[in-house]
């Protein structure tokens, strides 16, 4: 149990933290949810966006410096944080600032995670943190950074590499480490065929949360390094971690568990099966992300909405949504829904049935449409009677079918060119 003593030090330690969040990236196995906004810009549980989970873990960790580097299609994300973000005060060395690719150093964009840091060294020296914590913006997630910052300055480590314990057949889509019985890192492979397994957990391997602790000169140092080095592709994982292993002390810190001792919760939401299925698992009577966690809250920006609304309730026609997540200005007019999600201002007209459906923002539904296991983008309009979900043949030929038989609709596919801000 962390004492009294050893809370102060922690707050402390956070605050003179700066967090440095990658949210540049565009996020393509994501398909045409990407295409006209950044992965950390997408939406998720029903009013949030994925970047809101790293924010509101840095705030309820006591981090009051935040750096948010965008690059791809950023619009959305940016307006986000302006509308959601921008009660923290500057006078007070509180803030979330918005760090746009803008060839502050040289004649290119961000060319890969250590290169976006880099960038910005000139800004990151203004506010002389002792440590930079560095934080993807597209994992959904709830830590506690201060255990990680603690552990990261009691072990005089130079660098610390966030990770948590995956099954193996998860191992190709991560960094994974070998580590000795001090947490100390002894290998790093990036994406491996063939990872190596956490000794006496079979089937189980190591892999980086891509958050990393660093001393702010040691990350001066190693960066400056990397960008004079005409072989690096200039990413934390491809390179920089590997660099360090040997000559320095990188220490690992494992995620296991959230805040209040639950069991540790973390989702790279980057294909459309895992962002359909852990949408819906929020629905679950026990789900591993509790959102209505008042000591662990996840903060955004919501327009002022009525409340839901379910009407009609005739025999052929009753407005219902069972086993399901209805968000603020919904209408639920003489209609069925079952086991979905649906977020902000959906309307769903009468005689429609929803089954294992993600609705984002702004979706029309028509009378007499049946749709289910689907992904419907924001502003989507869908036609009268459409069916969705049941021949995916049928629905290859105009939408997104996925490995999991998940359909992704979005506008586009509908042939409405909407063309505003997602």
């Amino acid at each position: 149990m962390t004492t009294h003593h050893n809370q102060r030090f922690d707050r402390r330690l956070n605050r003179s933290t700066l967090a440095l969040i990658l949210a540049g990236g565009r996020g393509s196995r994501l398909r045409q949810l990407t295409l006209w906004r950044a992965k950390p810009a997408v939406p998720f549980g029903g009013k949030f966006r994925i970047i809101d989970f790293p924010l509101s873990n840095c705030l309820n960790s006591g981090i009051r410096m935040i750096g948010v580097l965008t690059q791809y299609k950023a619009h959305s994300l940016i307006q986000h944080i302006q509308n959601g973000w921008s009660f923290l005060r500057g006078e007070f060395k509180e803030f979330v600032e918005l760090l746009p690719a803008q060839q502050r150093i040289q004649d290119s964009w961000y060319l890969g995670t250590a290169d976006a840091v880099y960038q910005n060294l000139d800004i990151i020296r203004t506010h002389k943190p002792d440590y930079v914590l560095i934080l993807a913006g597209d994992h959904v997630y709830k830590m506690d950074y201060g255990p990680m910052i603690a552990q990261h300055a009691n072990s005089d480590a130079d660098m610390t590499v966030g990770c948590i314990d995956v099954p193996f057949d998860d191992a190709k889509g991560f960094g994974v480490l070998s580590v000795d019985t001090e947490g100390r890192v002894t290998g790093f492979d990036e994406k491996p065929d063939e990872p190596q397994s956490i000794p006496g957990k079979p089937g189980r391997v190591l892999a980086s949360m891509g958050i990393y602790v660093f001393n702010t000169d040691f990350l001066y140092e190693q960066l400056i390094k990397d960008a004079d080095s005409t072989y690096s592709t200039h990413d934390f994982g491809k390179d920089i971690i590997p660099a360090l292993i040997e000559k320095y002390r990188v220490h690992s810190y494992s995620f296991q568990n959230s805040p209040h001792g639950q069991v540790a919760y973390w989702r790279d939401v980057g294909t459309i099966d895992s962002f359909w299925q852990a949408n819906l698992e929020l629905i679950g009577v026990l789900p591993e992300l509790n959102l209505y966690d008042d000591d662990w809250p996840i903060w955004t920006y919501q327009e002022q909405l009525p409340p839901a609304k379910f009407i009609f309730d005739d025999d052929d026609r009753r407005g219902m949504a069972l086993d399901s997540m209805v968000s603020g200005g919904c209408l639920i007019s003489g209609a069925t829904v079952r086991h979905s999600l649906l977020f902000s201002n959906v309307r769903v007209n009468s005689h429609a049935i929803l089954q294992d459906v993600v609705i984002l923002p702004n979706v029309k539904i028509g009378r007499h449409c049946r749709i289910t296991r689907a992904v419907i983008d924001k502003g989507c309009d869908l036609p009268e009677g459409t069916v969705i979900g049941e021949d995916p043949e049928s629905d290859a030929e105009r939408f997104y079918v996925s490995p999991g038989g998940v359909v992704l609709v979005t506008p586009e596919m509908l042939g409405q060119e909407i063309h505003h801000v997602r």
